[in-house]
């Protein structure tokens, strides 16, 4: 419930240079609106496909600017809802490009935002949104990383948050929760939870944070572009890698790397697009890219806690695809491996990061990363609140 006496934030100020919604598979275009369950059109032909947003070519000059929101002009937000997240370290780990036998590797550590994790972006850009449009609610279906940030950015924005979560919630996330004022709704199952997203959505004109579509689609499209802002961050800094790898459940900061990445290039600030590669922790994504269904449920079991979805969408396989990356299957035993290691390097981050230095590994092993290449590793989150690392 939001805290009484919490005072409004600063109204958000919109990004004139944000012309329209794009769907990024068949191109329709959409006037700006509030679209969680993306393209009405693909949803329409059994494959529902997320949108993203369009801006004034022009207005995307590489240069940060002074504020909260230093890329804002290249997301949909110049300023609004923040708790100082991004501006994360990107540095190299020569011990870790000699692990992996490649000329460089990388690390962005997201763990370093305000609540541990890559989610604060997201967060501050949709629930900007929210405030911007006169919402009073945000739902979301979440057990993890994504809750604790929802509910962190509500209780700054002064907003009820509502988090659809499984009975098994661990426990230093529902003490996050309880301590930022959120309200927990315990459903049994990932299709339960969605299903109450919708319910909520649908007839009560809550803001949703987080996809509820079935099959899915990525989160709405004014939280995924938050995650542009990390790839803009690296190059900045004068990072050039050929490979990007990125723990991937849904490919949410997936297709946000890549929108950004592929809109430098274009506009020539980058000179060639890096190779995009979504790590998961079984068959998925790789089912798809070998001829599976998109829209199909592939269960797994998996102790890397926040890339267990049974589901891929369209981001994901147009994110991987257009960049020449692929999918990469990392288990749990191996991505425990990645984890102890990085921490003899001074990171420690869930499972699920761990497993993007495996997948590094296996890369290099069968010779689709060089021996001479650079490799960009996406550190996701901390360590400390990781079930899997119990």
């Amino acid at each position: 419930m939001r805290a009484s006496g919490t005072p409004p934030p600063t109204q958000p100020l919109i990004n004139p240079a944000m012309q329209v919604l794009r769907c990024i598979t068949c191109d329709a275009r959409h006037p700006l609106g509030d679209m969680p369950e993306g393209c009405p059109a693909c949803a329409a032909a059994g494959r529902p496909s997320s949108l993203e947003a369009v801006y004034e070519a022009g207005a995307l000059d590489f240069a940060p600017k002074s504020g909260s929101y230093t890329w804002g002009h290249w997301l949909p937000y110049l300023d609004g809802v923040s708790l100082g997240e991004g501006a994360t370290p990107c540095v190299p780990v020569p011990a870790l490009a000699s692990l992996a036998d490649v000329g460089a590797v990388w690390i962005k550590n997201e763990g370093a935002n305000p609540t541990g994790s890559h989610k604060d972006r997201m967060s501050a850009q949709a629930i900007s949104r929210a405030v911007d449009i006169g919402a009073r609610e945000l739902v979301l279906a979440s057990s993890g990383n994504a809750a604790v940030s929802a509910a962190a950015y509500c209780a700054a924005a002064g907003l009820d948050c509502e988090v659809a979560t499984y009975q098994s919630l661990p426990a230093v996330f529902d003490a996050a929760l309880r301590h930022y004022g959120a309200r927990r709704v315990v459903c049994d199952n990932g299709h339960a939870r969605w299903a109450h997203v919708r319910r909520r959505v649908r007839d009560d004109g809550a803001f949703a944070l987080t996809n509820y579509s079935v099959p899915a689609v990525g989160s709405p499209v004014f939280g995924v572009e938050g995650y542009r802002a990390v790839a803009l961050e690296w190059v900045a800094q004068g990072c050039r890698p050929d490979h990007v790898i990125v723990p991937t459940a849904r490919g949410d900061l997936l297709w946000g790397i890549y929108s950004a990445l592929r809109d430098l290039v274009a506009l020539g600030h980058l000179p060639k697009l890096p190779r995009l590669w979504a790590v998961e922790p079984f068959p998925r994504l790789s089912r798809v890219l070998a001829g599976a269904s998109q829209q199909s449920d592939f269960a797994g079991t998996t102790l890397q806690f926040s890339t267990a979805g049974s589901t891929v969408t369209a981001q994901q396989v147009h994110a991987v695809t257009r960049s020449g990356g692929g999918a990469v299957v990392v288990d749990d035993a191996a991505a425990r491996d990645g984890t102890r290691h990085l921490a003899a390097a001074g990171f420690w981050v869930e499972l699920c990061a761990g497993a993007g230095l495996a997948a590094a590994q296996a890369l290099r092993a069968d010779g689709r990363i060089g021996r001479t290449e650079a490799v960009m590793l996406m550190l996701t989150a901390r360590g400390d609140r990781d079930p899997g690392q119990a």
